[in-house]
Formats: C-alpha cells, structure tokens, sequence
C-alpha cells in the first residue's frame, strides 16, 4: 500500500542530503578521514530494535574483557572470528597445501577446520616480492549471493562533516517545494499538503547534523510527526456506540450515504458481517429504491452474510423504508441497523433533498460517507461535498488495499474535520477492519509487510 507515497518521503531525505552534502563540498566541510560505516535506509529508522540476546550479551563481554566463563584468560587464537582467520596472511614457511579444483570453492566449509578456510585465503604479491592481505577479494561464486540488510544499508552515501551545520530554510526550500508537488500529484488535497509541508519545515529548520545519518533521521521524524497528525483524527467508535444505544434499549441507526460505484452497499454487507461475528444481530434498510436493481443487489448480500432486509417496491418512499427497518429492530431487539441509500452525485439538488429526508425520519445516530480510495482528490471533494449538505459522522473508504497513492486516506478526514471508521481490503466480506492511525501510519513509514507486522 501508499508506494507512491513512501517514495515521495524518501525522496524528501534524499533530496535534502545532496543539498547539504553539495554545500559541505564547497566548503570543504566534509570530512575526509571518516571511517565507513552503515548507511541507514530511510525507513530503517522506523524499526523495532531487537535486544541483544542473554546468551550473546555474555560472549560478547566475554570476548571484550579477554577472559572465558570460567574467569581464565582466553588465548588469541580462541578470539579469533571466521573473518580475521579468513583475512590472515598465509606464509611460504607453511606447508604446500593441495590445490583445490575449480569446484571446490562452492564446497561448504566444516566448522572448526582452520586449515580448510585457510586454503580458502588469497595472497598477491606485491612488485617487491611480499605478500599482502587479500581477505576482501571475492571468490568467483560470491557474486551470485544475496546482499544482507547490513549490506545494503551500509552501501554508498555515508559521510560527516569536520564542522557542525545547521539545517536552514534554504537548505529545505526546493527539497519541500519538491514534496509539495509530489503530494499533489499523488492526490493528497492542497492544504493537507501545505499543512504537511508546513510542519516539516518547522521541524527541520534550526537542527543541527554531524552525519548524513542524522539528516536521514530527522527527516523521517519530521515526516512522521507530521503525517501523524493529519491522519489522527479522533471520532466515534461504532461498536462503544452500538454499546451505549444497547444500554438504553434501543438499536444504533446508520446511514450510509455517496455516490454510485464506491462500494456502499458491498461495504454495508461487510459490516453486517461484521458485527454478526461480533455477536450482535443488524437489519438492513433497502432504502435505494430508485432503481430495482439496487434493491436485488442488496438482498443478495443479505442473503448471503444471514442478517433481515427490510425492502419495499421499486418507487417507494426511501425514508419510509428506513423507518419500518428501525422499528423492526426495536421489536425483535436488535442492536443495529443500516441503512442503504441511492447513490447519487453531490451535485443532484434533488436527491441530495430527498436524503436529508431520509435523516429526518430514521434521525440516525452515524452518517457514514463511502467513498472509492482509488478516486483519490475526487473523493475529498465528494466527501465535502455531502458534509456540507447533510453533516456526516465518518468516512469508510473502499479499495484502500489497491491504493499506491494514498491521497485519499491521507486527506479526506483532515479536510471534513472526520474520522475514518473503517477500510474495505478486499472483495470479501470479511475484508474490512476498523481503521486505526497507528496502523497507518506503519503502513506509510514501514519498508514492506512484514515490517509492518512485526510493530505491531
């Protein structure tokens, strides 16, 4: 999910490191005798640290403090790792070993054989006839090996400075003018944009770095506290509210409301499913009954998630419908009950006329806005489009698990001031969960899936 996003935000990291590296160069400000270390990943600063384990904690103090478990002091040779014994010169005093045929080197090594890894070991003569270390030569097969995350993270890039810098506005301007256009292109609304920007700049600016680690650092926080703050947006949960109307003996009425082929009645099946997993017991209102159609399709899911449908003639009176369907719920004593409604334009005077009557009559306790993740800025604007019209509760958004951009789910509560209740993440209808901005915001922040998983 959100690729297109995630490359944005480390492309900002990115950006702002050759700006500054480019400036330092210069100046002659960066250092030339700086040991090579890792150079972390933007995501990597997402990552859960893994405490060292008991057992190798004790090695390892064992190995720095020169002494074993048993207090002796522990020969040289004994500390000695695969890689040093690997790196070591190989004298001509030493015996012949037997040539090793061209197959041999794909042969894996028996432990504890030092006379085998040093027939691995490559010495090259110098012009005066001395050997050096050859410890960093490949082997012809190495080149086929998978890099390991140190590996790649410790790949191109690193540097530090010999004087301190402090990041300033001119150092960020183009990098965040840059991210500004990124996130417009990827349909996140214009003033989330600006707010996003906004934030990062007054994180940045003022910070001062030694490293390149610590611009790819404090980007990322920036980014992160301030995508954080976008995306949490507090609201009523459904299922304390379904809680509280079951207290006082009455069932929890929502409507659901936008625009055709957004998934709305697909999304009100999931939730009866939903919830009749969670042990309550919903009724459906087919209130669309502008076209016949909308009510089969309806009774088909229905149908096949085993909740009551509550249905009149094609023609009908929507809110009359929605009105039966609540006092059905009241006299068989069930906890909830949604409503489904036409689909139609937020432009159409007329039906948006005919689903506020709709609200008068069932008085719902949620209006929950549908609206297609795909669509992206167009469905921030369907959505402002029906809170102005009728003051809607909550968002579910659809086909949140095929979105790559990510504008809408990183937009659409900000701007209408309103909580995302839940993503549709499939075609199924157990495939939809409540939305939770934690999650999110791993899902932005996170390199892959597994990582996501893992933090939580």
């Amino acid at each position: 999910m959100f690729e297109s996003l995630k490359k944005k935000f480390s492309r900002t990291s990115d950006k702002l490191e050759e700006e500054l590296k480019e400036e330092a160069q210069q100046e002659n400000n960066l250092d030339p005798d700086e040991k090579p270390q890792k150079k972390r990943s933007f995501f990597s600063f997402g990552r859960k640290k893994e405490e060292p384990k008991e057992e190798e904690t004790t090695g390892q103090l064992a190995l720095e403090s020169g002494e074993d478990n048993s207090g002796e002091e522990v020969e040289e040779s004994s500390l000695l790792s695969e890689e040093t014994i690997d790196s070591e010169e190989i004298t001509k005093d030493e015996p012949e070993e037997e040539k090793k045929s061209f197959f041999s080197f794909g042969r894996k090594k028996k432990e504890g054989s030092l006379e085998e890894e040093a027939d691995d070991e490559s010495a090259e003569e110098t012009e005066d006839g001395s050997e050096e270390e050859s410890g960093d030569k490949k082997s012809f097969f190495s080149f086929g090996r998978k890099k390991s995350e140190d590996d790649e993270e410790s790949s191109g890039g690193f540097f530090s400075f010999i004087r301190e810098k402090t990041i300033s506005e001119k150092h960020v301007e183009d990098t965040l003018w840059e991210l500004e256009m990124g996130l417009l292109e990827g349909d996140v609304a214009m003033e989330v944009a600006s707010e996003v920007v906004d934030s990062v700049k007054q994180n940045l600016v003022g910070k001062k770095i030694k490293r390149s680690n610590d611009i790819t650092e404090y980007t990322f926080n920036a980014l992160r506290d301030a995508v954080a703050e976008i995306i949490d947006i507090p609201g009523k949960n459904m299922t304390e509210m379904i809680e509280e109307k079951k207290a006082q003996g009455e069932p929890l009425v929502v409507m659901f409301v936008g625009i055709n082929g957004t998934g709305k009645t697909t999304t009100i099946g999931k939730l009866a499913n939903y919830y009749l997993k969670k042990g309550y017991t919903p009724v459906i209102a087919a209130s669309d009954t502008f076209r016949a159609g909308a009510i089969e399709q309806v009774n088909y899911h229905a149908d096949n998630v085993g909740v009551k449908l509550i249905k009149h003639q094609k023609g009908s009176d929507p809110a009359a419908v929605a009105y039966d369907a609540i006092e059905h719920a009241r006299a068989q004593g069930k906890e909830l009950v949604l409503i489904d409604t036409a689909g139609r334009m937020q432009t159409n005077t007329n039906l948006m006329d005919e689903m506020k009557k709709i609200k008068r009559v069932a008085n719902p306790d949620l209006v929950i806005f549908v609206g297609d993740a795909l669509t992206g800025n167009d469905a921030t604007e369907q959505a402002v489009k029906f809170n102005d019209a009728i003051d809607v509760d909550g968002v579910i958004l659809t086909k949140a698990d095929a979105d790559s951009k990510g504008g809408a789910s990183l937009s659409i509560g900000y701007v209408i001031k309103k909580p995302i209740l839940f993503l549709g993440m499939g075609q199924g209808y157990d495939d939809i969960m409540e939305y939770d901005a934690q999650w999110m915001l791993n899902q932005l922040f996170s390199e892959d899936e597994e990582e996501v998983s893992e933090s939580e």
